[in-house]
């Protein structure tokens, strides 16, 4: 299925942001945002988005974010601050669903969000933002603090970056690859980030949470899921064995029923 470009305002400039709409027919069903890693795209996502609105009979709305996939690629003098996934979050989201008429009210109604990695983070951060915007969210291997055990992973991926194939893999997902990558890579690396901290900000999540994590996870560790739960204690964890970072590839079956169970669980016009 092709994806389509719609122009949105970021930033004092106007934008690309690339999306593909799933199984739009389902006119009344839960509408199901996918936000993706800090590496991903449209295409990153591979046939999960799809796959999981079928399991659930929902539609789908999967997009990449500025600098990523076919959207507007990020200039390559242009750093990122730590505060890119708040701006995220409060800014560009908002922007794309005003654009796309997304939200309580509107042609397509309130949506649920599942965002992994990164995406989980935005996710969390809009929630907590905007307590009437969302039905729900799912977040997947998200970061809610900056681990020494995410610094190290993030800095071996820059060293396969430069020394392996990686960037040829990842060249296929993105109309401008180094400046998918090294907008993420440097921020995270900078010593300035490692004070980023969602923790004060949970205790405004107010719909229902489902946070997954695998155990294995090169990038995170359990604080990271444990501590939502910690500050926002209606949170439903699912913690999971022989998953690392990629739980929608490792254990994409288990994470599918958690998922879809918690928004069924929430739903009222199911058939």
């Amino acid at each position: 299925m092709p994806s389509s470009l719609v122009e949105i305002p970021f930033d004092n400039r106007r934008i690309q942001i690339e999306y593909q709409w799933l199984r739009p027919e389902r006119a009344q069903r839960p509408l199901v945002v996918f936000l993706h890693e800090g590496l991903g795209s449209v295409s990153m996502w591979r046939d999960f988005p799809l796959d999981f609105c079928e399991a659930g009979d929902y539609r789908g709305l999967v997009f990449s974010r500025y600098g990523y996939g076919r959207s507007t690629p990020r200039p390559h003098d242009e750093k990122w601050r730590p505060d890119f996934m708040h701006r995220q979050a409060r800014e560009a989201l908002p922007a794309l669903f005003d654009a796309l008429a997304i939200g309580p009210g509107r042609a397509h109604g309130t949506p649920w969000l599942l965002g992994h990695s990164d995406g989980g983070s935005i996710a969390l951060i809009h929630a907590a933002s905007f307590p009437r915007a969302v039905a729900g969210i799912t977040v997947v291997a998200p970061h809610i603090v900056v681990e020494d055990l995410s610094v190290r992973s993030i800095a071996a991926t820059r060293q396969a970056y430069l020394e392996t194939d990686l960037r040829e893999r990842l060249a296929r997902h993105h109309a401008d690859v180094d400046s998918a990558f090294w907008g993420w890579n440097d921020i995270w690396l900078d010593p300035q980030f490692r004070h980023w901290d969602l923790r004060p900000l949970l205790s405004g999540l107010q719909c229902p949470v489902l946070a997954v994590q695998g155990e294995a996870d090169e990038y995170g560790t359990l604080a990271q899921i444990e501590g939502i739960h910690r500050y926002a204690s209606h949170t439903t964890l699912l913690k999971l064995a022989r998953c690392g970072h990629w739980p929608h590839r490792d254990q994409k079956d288990p994470l599918t029923l958690a998922a879809v169970r918690h928004i069924n669980a929430y739903t009222s016009n199911l058939k």
